[in-house]
């Protein structure tokens, strides 16, 4: 019997929709981080996002739902739909932390999200709650000298992820949508059926 704690991918998001981009880098990193489970944590209200459109939370959810269905290595969690704002990971990761203890934490992103990391909410208590798996995404250029400036800590804490990365986003696909144009290949069939049966990202 394996008595070592569990290990957890966390990947946190809107999902506005959900899309091959997330479920790439969930899967590169549960099998070269060797985790027993990435959760996929659909954020309540960004604050970066605070002035921008966002699906409602049922939607989202539901769309989360669709796309990680089938993979056993992947599941859903709440906690931060379920909480009250402000939705800052900072505050979120001490709830994982007690919710699966005694299991590790791995917060997964892109190279993109790494780098505008300072910008984050207190994101040395990020860096002491977890740590990071990280897929390079194309055209996200790292200083990474500057970045250990600012968060000397960050060194030791990240794991590279190897794999493909492609430069696709929720917006992108929303505007595909808006036009009418074909989101096959772009997120699993389940969403978009469920998209189009919403009639979703419609203009108007």
């Amino acid at each position: 019997m394996n008595d070592s704690p569990c290990r957890l991918g966390l990947l946190g998001g809107t999902f506005d929709p959900p899309h091959v981009g997330h479920l790439m880098l969930a899967e590169l990193a549960r099998e070269q981080l060797q985790l027993d489970k990435v959760l996929f944590l659909p954020a309540g209200q960004p604050p970066h996002k605070l002035h921008q459109p966002v699906s409602l939370p049922h939607h989202r959810l539901a769309m989360t739902r669709l796309a990680i269905a089938g993979n056993p290595g992947f599941a859903l969690d709440t906690t931060d739909l379920d909480r009250p704002p402000p939705h800052y990971t900072m505050t979120l990761l001490p709830l994982l932390r007690q919710a699966y203890a005694p299991c590790r934490l791995w917060l997964l992103l892109g190279g993109d999200s790494l780098r505008d990391l300072p910008t984050w909410h207190d994101p040395g208590r990020i860096l002491r709650c977890c740590r990071l798996g990280v897929l390079p995404r194309p055209g996200a250029q790292i200083q990474w000298e500057r970045l250990l400036e600012t968060l000397p800590q960050l060194a030791d804490n990240v794991d590279w992820l190897e794999g493909p990365s492609i430069a696709l986003s929720g917006t992108q696909i929303r505007q595909w949508a808006a036009a009418g144009r074909s989101l096959r290949y772009l997120t699993p069939p389940g969403v978009i059926d469920y998209i189009q049966q919403q009639a979703l990202y419609r203009p108007g």
